[in-house]
């Protein structure tokens, strides 16, 4: 009788644990994707959210196409968003799987984006 409890317990706690790492998933991929589009969006004026960049004097700033620059990292930011997605759907069949590996992959990324950074402002 307490055999048919613990597997109950058991059961419900890999679906809660399930359902929490799709939410954290899904919840990262729409704050990855709705970043990108506002930096999309806003032609130029979301680059002084740009580490380094608000950090520039005015001069300075004359030199970068700040448009360009955020279509370029909103569209970065919304690609970072698809490890997440993938992620949730690998949750449904491995809970937690799907999760570290889309935090491994996004942290792949953002290291990739940063040495590509590095390596245009020199």
């Amino acid at each position: 009788m307490f055999g048919f409890f613990y597997l109950i317990a058991r059961v419900g706690s890999e679906v809660s644990a399930m359902i929490i790492c799709v939410i954290f998933d899904l919840g990262m991929a729409v704050i990855m994707f709705l970043f990108g589009i506002s930096f999309v969006k806003s032609n130029g004026k979301a680059a002084d959210f740009l580490s380094g960049y608000n950090m520039k004097s005015k001069e300075e700033r004359k030199q970068y196409d700040e448009k360009e620059m955020c279509r370029v990292y909103g569209n970065r930011m919304m690609w970072m968003a698809l490890p997440f997605v993938a992620g949730a759907a690998i949750d449904f069949l491995y809970s937690g799987v799907g999760c570290l590996a889309a935090c491994v992959i996004w942290t792949v990324q953002f290291v990739l984006l940063m040495k590509e950074r590095m390596k245009r402002e020199k």
